[in-house]
């Protein structure tokens, strides 16, 4: 039972990565246009002050903004996406017609019973109008809700056909019939339920933000702490896109969660400092600084024999964490050969927030430096209070390196480049790697494997095709469903094609590649011929 729910919870996860990845865009290009509308930039630099680039910047703002306020149906195309086990494109339009399906049944519903409030009076009633359409509040909830049962119903009847004049109604057909009574019923219900669950969500935002620093320090050590789960994405996202991160209302409009509130501010120059909600996606001191000193640690610690190597591994994953926020090859240097050390870091992951919520900071850095020079430096230190953000992450740069030089040492951790005599180090770098071309033994034969066949290595080391039951991919990791697990050669894995993890949770295996993940995953389903695309 607990492998199943496990299973659940990661499909789930993965699957509210899908929308999840694509909102960052819009902010990104929303703090884009403030750049073109900013007044203290236009009065510093006089060259922003003409009609071109203030309409480009107004329009930019005011075309993603909306992306913002219809979070459910994006967030319920996206989840029924990344569930549908097969015809995802089938899967997806479903979705848009059954959103729009229980929106209507809703209104009409509420419209019969008498529920509905004047329109000029939905602040504060519980009600919205989500596409125009006058319904209950449930923000992304509705998309998340409607979502999974969309792809429930879809993986259940996207197979069912019918003989003679009826087999027009199969398919995709056939799961949009028996959507229609199910949503039917679900809006009638939700009708007189959601008000309840409504409470209970706002009860539980109100102990959050009574909890205070404590509340922030267990959100950010969780928030690490889930990653050999992968079920971190399940920690931060509630917090981002729904009311438990804060309810502000920005230009007359009203708006949830801490990046969404986030976005909203910082496109209206009306707003002079950001409001304290920001402080649940200030979630990148960790990726930023304090990784990179506790890679210094490792490095400095190393076997003097193993230095130049550990240079090799590190340096990469130094500057994919700086610069893009993908924290895990560095974190899978360390997390199982010492877990110690990843208890502290998810522990000062949670104080470095805690530290920015008492200095007042107000900025953002969730993807890397990248994203903290868009998101922050543009809007002036007034709004962001970004040089607190800078400095608290020096400081934590010391904090990771003095903690973890004198943990390793002290307690003789074995960490990349202190392995025992005769092992090797784990993790290898490109140029290493096709210098060496590594000779292994399986059932007593050894083989060399050709270092330009990388999907028939993985493709080895996971046991075999045969073994292999279902691909997919995350941000950074392969996430495949095998037939048994236990058969998964991990060390062939990380040593010859440089995977920085394996995480095992009954059938499922994580493999750990990093940003290039989609395209191995590609590769890997060409090679299995599994890339068949909706058809599969």
């Amino acid at each position: 039972m607990k492998a199943k729910v496990m299973d659940i919870m990661q499909k789930f996860s993965k699957a509210m990565f899908v929308p999840v990845l694509i909102l960052p865009i819009a902010g990104i290009l929303i703090a884009i246009g403030n750049v073109f509308t900013n007044p203290r930039l236009i009065e510093r630099f006089s060259f922003l002050d003409n009609p071109i680039t203030m309409g480009f910047g107004s329009i930019l703002s005011a075309s993603l903004l909306p992306v913002l306020t219809n979070l459910g149906v994006i967030f319920c195309v996206g989840i029924t996406l990344g569930l549908a086990n097969k015809k995802k494109a089938e899967a997806a339009f479903t979705a848009l017609l059954g959103y729009l399906v229980f929106l209507y049944a809703m209104n009409k519903f509420m419209e019969l019973r008498g529920m509905l409030v004047d329109p000029e009076q939905l602040q504060g009633s519980g009600q919205a109008l989500v596409l125009g359409v006058q319904v209950l509040d449930m923000g992304v909830f509705l998309g998340i809700i409607l979502g999974i049962v969309v792809a429930l119903i879809h993986n259940r009847f996207i197979d069912t056909t019918f003989n003679n004049a009826f087999q027009v109604y199969g398919g995709a057909r056939f799961v949009f019939i028996v959507l229609i009574p199910v949503l039917v019923v679900f809006a009638i219900l939700l009708s007189f339920i959601w008000p309840v669950i409504q409470q209970g969500i706002d009860a539980l935002g109100g102990i959050i933000q009574t909890t205070g620093n404590f509340g922030i320090f267990l959100y950010g050590s969780l928030e690490r702490l889930l990653i050999p789960t992968g079920l971190h994405h399940l920690i931060y996202t509630p917090f981002l896109y729904t009311s438990l991160g804060g309810v502000a209302e920005v230009g007359g409009q009203v708006f949830e969660g801490a990046r969404n509130i986030y976005f909203a501010e910082i496109a209206d120059p009306a707003i002079k400092v950001l409001s304290q909600s920001v402080i649940w996606d200030a979630r990148g001191i960790s990726k930023m600084f304090g990784l990179i000193g506790a890679c210094l640690a490792m490095y400095q610690t190393a076997k003097p024999e193993n230095k130049l190597k550990v240079k090799a591994i590190l340096i990469p994953a130094v500057v994919t964490s700086f610069v893009a926020g993908v924290t895990e090859p560095i974190e899978f240097s360390f997390m199982f050969v010492a877990p110690v050390l990843f208890v502290i870091h998810s522990a000062l992951s949670g104080l470095s927030m805690v530290a920015l919520n008492v200095l007042g900071s107000r900025a953002i850095g969730p993807n890397g430096f990248i994203d903290f020079l868009l998101y922050n430096v543009p809007l002036g230190v007034e709004k962001t209070r970004w040089p607190i953000y800078i400095g608290v992450g020096i400081a934590f740069f010391f904090i990771y390196y003095f903690t973890f030089r004198f943990l390793i040492s002290k307690l003789n951790l074995k960490t990349v480049g202190r392995e025992d005599s005769g092992k090797e180090t784990k993790l290898y770098s490109k140029k290493e790697y096709n210098e060496k071309k590594k000779t292994f033994s399986k059932g007593g034969v050894t083989e060399v494997i050709p270092e330009d066949e990388f999907s028939k290595e993985i493709v080895v080391g996971l046991g075999g095709a045969e073994n292999i039951k279902t691909i997919d991919n995350c941000y950074t990791r392969l996430r495949l469903k095998l037939t048994d697990p236990a058969i998964v050669n991990e060390e062939y894995l990380k040593e010859v094609t440089q995977a920085k993890g394996v995480i095992r949770n009954g059938e499922n295996v994580h493999v750990v590649y990093g940003l290039t993940v989609p395209k191995i995953r590609e590769k890997l389903e060409k090679y299995l011929g599994r890339d068949k695309g909706d058809e599969e």
